[in-house]
């Protein structure tokens, strides 16, 4: 598997936000993205679901009993 193709399985993997819900992206777009603007995809979906996950947290710690 070339970088090209590894780049579109992160990019899949980090837009399936739940394990269930697997998302996939036509490889024929390969063609027309460079390896920089994979990469670049990548990294704002990394930092976005980052964000999701620390939002998620506090908001479940509102249903956090105090002990």
């Amino acid at each position: 598997m070339n970088e090209k193709e590894n780049l579109l399985k992160e990019i899949e993997t980090l837009m399936s936000y739940a394990p269930e819900q697997k998302t996939t992206i036509n490889p024929n777009y390969l063609d027309y993205f460079e390896i920089e603007e994979l990469r670049s995809i990548r990294d704002k979906l990394q930092q976005k679901v980052g964000r999701l996950k620390e939002e998620d947290v506090v908001w479940l710690q509102q249903f956090k009993k105090d002990s």
